[in-house]
């Protein structure tokens, strides 16, 4: 099988070398003006001194990077991987309010287990990489800084570069040496669900705050580089990854190479120019090619055009998509460029693999000491062989760093900064905080809707405020300030109020995404959310002066929310630091002005829904509110009534052959959870989770197509008699089962497994309309591979309530394990699916 696979990849590789001669005709110079100087002659002395005793095995371990949510400390010990990342999802061992002391904790275990010789030979030190993405953000507490996009609003670089050295401190605080930030993404159509990772639709803002981040994060060149608190930073993705086409995740960036570079090259100028030491390449494709096996960007262009010399490290899983590849060899993406594979779930076998492609000569030497090279020299440099390890470091020791009040203050700074007003129709703002306020709409106080997704959890859909114990609220922060200056403050979701307010305060927006579930077809705002306008425009009926705060990750079409709205701030995704708002909101106790708007927009507003692609130099430039657009309170500009007449139909295509139930992610009213033996359903919120006893069932998210799309339940014991479910909570799957007939997904049964596992459809306690047994043994389902199967629904079974709440069950009754994702409706099954239908 490997080598039908390296024969694959040796075409691949020919074909991605005649590609590589066909781009480089164009001639567009990438080449730096002025190269940084990082090193003097005794850091690559030591590199090569590393390296020259080095097997072939010890080398392709630099280059694998597991997640610790697969990796265990033995694995570690026994292959002695370069390093290994912490996903969105996932916290030292599974608990994701883990502590600080938690994290320095599996640090220093997964430390201690790379430099032990004792099975690899080798002792070269792990580093632990991490999304700090708007502050140490995947970790319980921390401080959360406004994201990108509201940065950008702000328009200070310097403000950036703190926030640099503050995310620095926190992440060396909890024992980890790598950041995978910045993002210098410059987003081009909104409808892509990274858009608020981009500082701006403007290439000149993004190439500022690069160069500001990465010397935040690393220290300058010639000063404090890399040296105490400083990380290692990232920036990415590179490249294109704002340009797609549609503004689809991960799609098809279809433009001139020199658009290439003058619009999604600038951050990358400027990071190498700061001495960044990692790139993270992108999932996109550059005009139908895959970045990640592209040789002509990721190494004539990158490192040596650009002179870049530092490592590249793919992203999650990303290498399956280069042609000839998949999850478990990748030969193309290597000889591409690529130095780092991150392989979360299936890396012992890339490595194995990758071992022997070395050995056949599929991927050269030369290119492994070149990977090889790249990754110890950015460990060099940061000093991690002179280092202790994690616990006893230095910097490690400031536990006061962790969401320390500076960092708290300099977060409160940002918000206050980054908030862009758009509408102040009569000067409803600033607000006496005397006045009787009301606060209402769904994001008034709710903090996991402020801070967005890379909060805490990856897609942050699963957050509540007791994930967020040191952040403040929009609400709250506002009530702080009131109740100093004995002002009248109801909270009411819903707007409800005994006596007429003086003023209403409604805070709403999107609901937290983040990478790819983020992508949006339509930028009509009311299409996701009816019930703000209704609010509004309940208040505004009964003659109360509204303010609207608009929380979300990009510009949206808000034109009936901003008919009925007396004054509009675009907030975008304020952090943890609700306070900030309500610094240039309201006044203060002696009725004067705190802090004045000073947002300017980075992104351009829609004045048509169908405004996708809207930027500053557009030849059919026409938005509602242009680039660098932004009100203070000595301005009187009045916004008068807007259009509320749609452009678009039919936006939102529907398969009409196909209703998904988890595909990506849960469709609305659906759950995953466990059922006990006695008939208690227990929905589990987020990626992991176990049945009530904590040991008989366990949840885990896997990997099929994308970042955690599946889920792996695994059976401990026998005769447990806990199942794992579907279940659906207010929603009638009954018309769409009847509609549908076939229920379909794709399954991944463990290997060795030899118990029966039943898949039942549309179940009650008792039974089931249909039910799949898969069984290891036999020939059906090949253990760890992915198949599909489905069954058909509707079966005559007196026996079963079609309304019942469980529409998929999963069963077995001894050791098992199976994963399964891509859960659907379907009209009739795939061809190629294992099948069961009514006998």
């Amino acid at each position: 099988m490997l080598m039908r696979k390296i024969h694959r990849t040796r075409i691949v590789a020919l074909l991605s070398i005649s590609f590589s001669s066909i781009l480089s005709a164009q001639q567009v110079d990438w080449s730096l003006d002025k190269l940084p100087k990082l090193d003097n002659e005794q850091v690559e002395q030591r590199v090569q001194r590393l390296m020259q005793d080095m097997t072939i095995e010890q080398k392709v371990a630099q280059m694998i990077q597991p997640e610790i949510g697969y990796l265990s400390v033995e694995q570690m010990r026994q292959y002695g991987f370069g390093s290994y990342l912490n996903g969105g999802n996932t916290a030292p061992y599974g608990q994701k309010q883990a502590d600080r002391s938690t994290w320095l904790k599996y640090a220093d275990e997964m430390y201690q287990a790379s430099i032990d010789d004792s099975k690899d030979g080798s002792r070269i030190p792990t580093i632990w990489g991490t999304d700090a993405m708007h502050g140490h953000s995947n970790v319980f507490g921390a401080t959360l800084f406004p994201h990108n996009i509201g940065l950008g609003a702000a328009r200070n670089p310097e403000l950036v570069k703190e926030i640099g050295e503050a995310t620095a401190k926190e992440v060396a605080a909890t024992g980890i040496e790598w950041s995978f930030s910045p993002t210098v993404a410059v987003a081009r159509d909104d409808r892509w669900g990274r858009a608020y990772e981009s500082y701006s639709e403007d290439p000149e803002i993004v190439k500022e705050y690069a160069q500001a981040v990465v010397e935040g994060i690393q220290g300058t060149l010639g000063k404090d580089f890399l040296e105490g608190y400083h990380r290692i930073a990232t920036a990415k993705h590179f490249i294109g990854d704002g340009g797609t086409t549609k503004g689809i995740d991960r799609g098809d960036t279809r433009i001139s190479e020199r658009e290439l570079r003058d619009i999604h090259g600038a951050g990358y100028f400027s990071s190498i120019k700061a001495g960044v030491q990692s790139v993270m390449a992108s999932f996109n494709s550059w005009n139908g090619t895959r970045v990640h096996g592209h040789q002509y960007l990721l190494t004539d262009v990158l490192k040596q055009q650009m002179g870049f010399d530092g490592f590249v490290i793919s992203d999650w899983n990303a290498h399956k998509f280069v042609d000839g590849c998949d999850l478990e060899q990748c030969a193309a993406a290597i000889n591409a460029g690529i130095d780092v594979l991150m392989a979360p779930e299936h890396f012992e076998a890339l490595y194995k693999n990758t071992v022997a492609q070395v050995k056949s000569g599929v991927i050269s030497e030369s290119r492994i000491d070149d990977a090889v090279a790249r990754i110890l020299r950015a460990k060099v440099r940061w000093g991690l062989f002179d280092r202790a390890k994690p616990s006893l470091r230095p910097e490690t020791q400031h536990a006061e760093w962790f969401n320390a009040k500076q960092h708290r203050d300099l977060a409160r700074q940002a918000v206050r900064e980054s908030l862009v007003l758009l509408k102040n129709n009569s000067q409803v703002l600033p607000i006496s905080p005397t006045a009787d306020i009301l606060v209402a709409g769904k994001g008034a106080h709710n903090i996991a809707m402020q801070a967005g997704g890379w909060s805490v959890s990856w897609q942050g859909t699963d957050n509540t405020n007791a994930d967020f114990p040191n952040a403040t609220s929009i609400y709250e922060g506002i009530k702080q300030q009131v109740d100093v200056a004995g002002g009248n403050i109801t909270l009411s979701e819903t707007g409800d109020f005994e006596e007429k307010p003086d003023v209403a305060i409604v805070v709403f927006g999107e609901q937290p995404y983040a990478e790819w579930f983020g992508d949006i077809q339509s930028l009509d705002f009311g299409e996701v959310d009816s019930e703000s306008y209704t609010l509004l425009k309940q208040l505004q009926a009964q003659g109360i002066p509204t303010v609207s705060i608009f929380l979300s990750g990009r510009p949206l079409w808000v034109n009936k929310e901003l008919n009925v709205s007396d004054a509009f701030v675009a907030a975008w995704l304020p952090g943890s630091e609700g306070q900030g708002l309500a610094d240039v909101i309201l006044r203060d106790a002696n009725d004067r002005v705190q802090y004045d708007f000073t947002g300017k927009l980075s992104f351009s507003w829609p004045k048509f829904d169908n405004q996708f692609v809207l930027n500053r130099y557009d030849a059919d430039y026409d938005p509602l509110f242009p680039y660098g657009y932004g009100l203070n309170y000595e301005d009187t500009q009045r916004v008068g009534h807007l259009s509320e007449d749609k452009r678009l139909t039919n936006k939102n295509g529907t398969n009409e052959d196909s209703v998904p139930l988890f595909v990506r992610n849960l469709a609305d009213g659906y759950f995953w959870g466990t059922e006990e033996a006695n008939g208690a359903v227990n929905p589990i919120t987020g990626p992991s989770g176990t049945s009530a006893d904590g040991r008989s069932l366990t949840m885990q998210s896997v990997n099929l197509a994308y970042q955690e799309d599946g889920r792996r339940f695994v059976w401990h014991g026998e005769g447990t008699g806990v199942s794992a479910v579907l279940g659906q909570q207010g929603v009638d799957s009954v018309s769409t089962e009847q509609k549908m007939r076939f229920l379909q997904a794709k399954i991944r049964l463990s290997d060795g497994v030899s118990e029966h596992i039943k898949v039942g459809v549309m179940c009650n306690q008792k039974d089931c309309h249909n039910t799949l047994t898969l069984n290891g043994s036999n020939n059906s389902l090949k253990p760890g591979t992915w198949q599909t199967v489905a069954i058909e629904t509707g079966c005559e079974n007196a026996n079963v309530q079609a309304n019942g709440p469980i529409v998929l069950r999963l069963s077995s009754s001894n050791n098992a394990g199976l994963s399964i994702a891509d859960v659907a409706w379907v009209k009739q099954p795939s061809k190629t699916a294992v099948t069961q239908r009514c006998e």
